[in-house]
């Protein structure tokens, strides 16, 4: 008897798929898709924190420099829309006090008392080109004031109070800043 003959096994071939280009471009668009819907999936459960910056009280620091014996000046009440950003007094042989303040349409103002020289504080806080400007001069209680203004469009006002230099400058609205230099004082304020 003869044993039964069986055909040689064909290996198995591997299962083959189409590639292609628009197979690729397909799988990308899906990728793409899958991923958006993770994003506003993720998105629609967080809840974003609103961020509101520290109220600064600056009649407080002032009261603070008035009782050191110093006469800091000031804007008795600040223009509509504005905000107090930043102020800080630098004790010291020289004592230095800067207010820094958003205006109105979110530009920047601030007010710089310090013994150093006019040029020395316009070159520091308004920049490089500052000339006289046209406006000439301002006389306030505080002082006569000097107008100035740089090849950025920056105004500011600079006099004389006591031994110090006290400038006033911004980016934004010229005539809201000489509003708020007509508007300073060194009036003593109540704690």
């Amino acid at each position: 008897m003869s044993e039964p003959t069986t055909a040689p096994s064909q290996p198995e071939k591997a299962g083959r798929y189409n590639r292609s280009t628009g197979g690729l471009i397909g799988s990308m668009i899906v990728l793409v898709l899958v991923v958006l819907g993770i994003v506003v999936f993720r998105g629609a459960f967080r809840d974003t924190p609103e961020y509101e910056p520290e109220k600064i009280d600056y009649r407080e620091l002032v009261t603070s420099v008035q009782q050191l014996g110093l006469k800091p000046v000031y804007a008795p009440e600040l223009p509509d829309g504005w905000s107090v950003k930043d102020a800080l007094f630098t004790q010291g042989d020289r004592p230095a006090l800067d207010v820094v303040f958003t205006t109105d349409d979110a530009h920047t103002a601030g007010i710089h008392q310090e013994d150093a020289s006019e040029h020395d504080l316009l070159s520091t806080y308004v920049g490089d080109g500052v000339t006289e400007d046209d406006d000439g001069t301002l006389t306030t209680d505080i002082g006569t004031w000097t107008a100035w203004v740089d090849t950025d469009g920056d105004h500011a006002y600079t006099a004389e109070h006591g031994d110090d230099t006290v400038l006033v400058y911004s980016s934004g609205d010229p005539e809201a800043l000489r509003t708020l230099v007509e508007s300073l004082t060194d009036a003593p304020l109540t704690p």
